[in-house]
């Protein structure tokens, strides 16, 4: 099957200005964004507190292999993790 471009829409279809409702005035079209205290920390340039002591001894008990992982613990942050974002994410309406 060939595809050509001579299609040439008709007048009368589609939306016309008789039709189309008309948009809110600028002033009322607002949108909000707002950061979270990790991005505002980011976007201001300052860096995020870093703990490079205890990241070199992290790492160390990790190449001798006795970092330890608690399941439970990993566990129970995430799902406080996901309860913030659920509590600080703006309501939907439906």
């Amino acid at each position: 099957m060939k595809i050509d471009n001579t299609f040439k829409p008709t007048t009368g279809i589609g939306p016309t200005k008789a039709n189309t409702p008309p948009s809110p005035p600028a002033a009322q079209m607002q949108e909000a964004v707002r950061l979270s205290s990790l991005a505002a920390t980011h976007q201001a340039g300052e860096q995020p507190p870093i703990d490079s002591t205890r990241i070199q001894k992290i790492k160390q008990a990790i190449s001798e292999g006795r970092f330890e992982i608690n399941p439970e613990v990993i566990a129970d942050r995430l799902i406080e993790s996901a309860r913030e974002l659920i509590n600080n994410s703006p309501k939907r309406q439906a």
